[in-house]
């Protein structure tokens, strides 16, 4: 009974992966980032996997399950809680001519100690305690961002081009579900302000593979900035993706859809909310599911939109997004990271810097709410940008709506 009702209300979403020309097979983000990884170490003796728990538990994750069985305890190195420590050491180890593979838990809190057992022993001044080791945490944090942005980051430049610095640090960035405000960060704009990393964020099975293959193979440190709700979908790859010579390159976005009215960025899980919109009615039986492109949906109000897949926050693809915009002569940005000073406020000055004669609209730019993610999930909910935002932002550059300011 209820495939019936549900397949008479949902229609096929085929034109969802119109992007995955002649896909072969279908696997996870999880599949492909330890495929990549495993090809990777196979192919080139100098590549290692260092972090919590890579080793023995197979990954937080589970991304690097199998591979140490197969490359034993010296190419995939278990470590203590102590992101600090490893991540010099994995600069260092690049210095040399390895090619560290750095895994973080989180981009979140990966760089911060827990103090929750000595809470526990020392119950009755925790008050004291805590804001001390809050204060060694705070210490710690700085210690291991100083390896990646003093050291890997400046080496090059500061040696006139003499060391390369071959390292990636990869994990999950940005906000999961229900982690609070310390493990709801995302930090693509703060990596992606540095010169001399490379700043990558994988959308779909063909990024994650193609692209920390490429980051891999780069003689220069790259930031990869995953996220922990995609590591379990699943999307078509082709042949080609599969094989074991693909790469994606580095600092090229992709146009995830072609359209002439009006071009959205997103970058990572948003790629999937400006592709897809939620269907509500079936929530009588209590699903929420996205099986329909947004661009559909504003094709119905002759809205023609434009996704593009940024994949490289740094280098960005300047030259794809301004090639767009001044097809379409209007612009959405959207990002789950905060507004100021974000990703989406740097596309917007290269537009009006290289393409403002072009624009019949002011540009909309959806993101994060500015305040630490909240706990609640009715909170948490307005505190990201969701399907609809996108929509109306869409909708009111187009002039379809009645602008904010005018409703206000």
């Amino acid at each position: 009974m209820f495939g019936i009702a549900f397949g008479q209300r949902i229609r096929p979403a085929v034109s969802a992966w119109r992007g995955y020309s002649s896909a072969a097979k279908e696997i996870t983000v999880r599949e492909a980032l330890n495929t990549a990884l495993d090809e990777e170490m196979s192919a080139d003796p100098k590549v290692f996997l260092m972090g919590e728990e890579v080793g023995e538990y197979q990954g937080a994750y589970k991304i690097s399950k199998g591979l140490l069985d197969k490359y034993g305890p010296e190419r995939v190195l278990d470590t203590p809680i102590t992101e600090a420590g490893f991540t010099g050491i994995g600069v260092g180890a690049a210095y040399h001519g390895l090619k560290p593979v750095i895994e973080f838990m989180t981009f979140n809190f990966s760089m911060q100690i827990s103090y929750a057992k000595i809470i526990f022993v020392w119950d009755f001044r925790w008050v004291l305690l805590k804001l001390l080791l809050v204060a060694l945490q705070f210490w710690l944090l700085m210690q291991a961002i100083d390896h990646i942005i003093n050291s890997a980051a400046k080496s090059n430049y500061m040696s006139s081009g003499q060391i390369s610095v071959p390292i990636v640090f990869r994990g999950p960035n940005g906000a999961a579900a229900g982690v609070g405000a310390q493990h709801s960060h995302c930090y693509a704009s703060w990596y992606a302000s540095c010169p001399g990393l490379k700043v990558l964020a994988p959308y779909s099975s063909e990024d994650a593979r193609g692209l920390l293959k490429a980051a891999i193979r780069d003689p220069d440190p790259v930031v990869f900035l995953e996220n922990e709700l995609l590591y379990g979908e699943t999307f078509p790859v082709s042949a080609e993706v599969l094989d074991s010579s693909f790469c994606v390159p580095i600092g090229k976005a992709k146009i995830e859809r072609e359209g002439k009215d009006v071009t959205i960025t997103a970058f990572s899980k948003m790629v999937g909310y400006a592709l897809k919109v939620p269907i509500t009615d079936v929530v009588e039986f209590g699903w929420r599911l996205f099986v329909s492109q947004a661009a559909e949906i504003l094709a119905k109000e002759g809205i023609s939109a434009e996704v593009i897949n940024l994949r490289s926050i740094r280098p960005l693809d300047r030259d794809t997004i301004n090639a767009s915009v001044r097809k379409t002569n209007r612009l959405v940005t959207v990002e789950e990271g905060f507004p100021q000073h974000g990703v989406g406020a740097e596309i917007c000055a290269s537009v009006v810097e290289e393409s403002f004669g072009y624009l019949d609209a002011p540009v909309e730019r959806i993101a994060g709410a500015d305040v630490p993610m909240p706990y609640a999930a009715n909170l948490e909910r307005l505190a990201v940008p969701q399907v609809e935002d996108i929509v109306r932002a869409a909708k009111r550059a187009c002039y379809r709506s009645v602008p904010m300011a005018a409703a206000a």
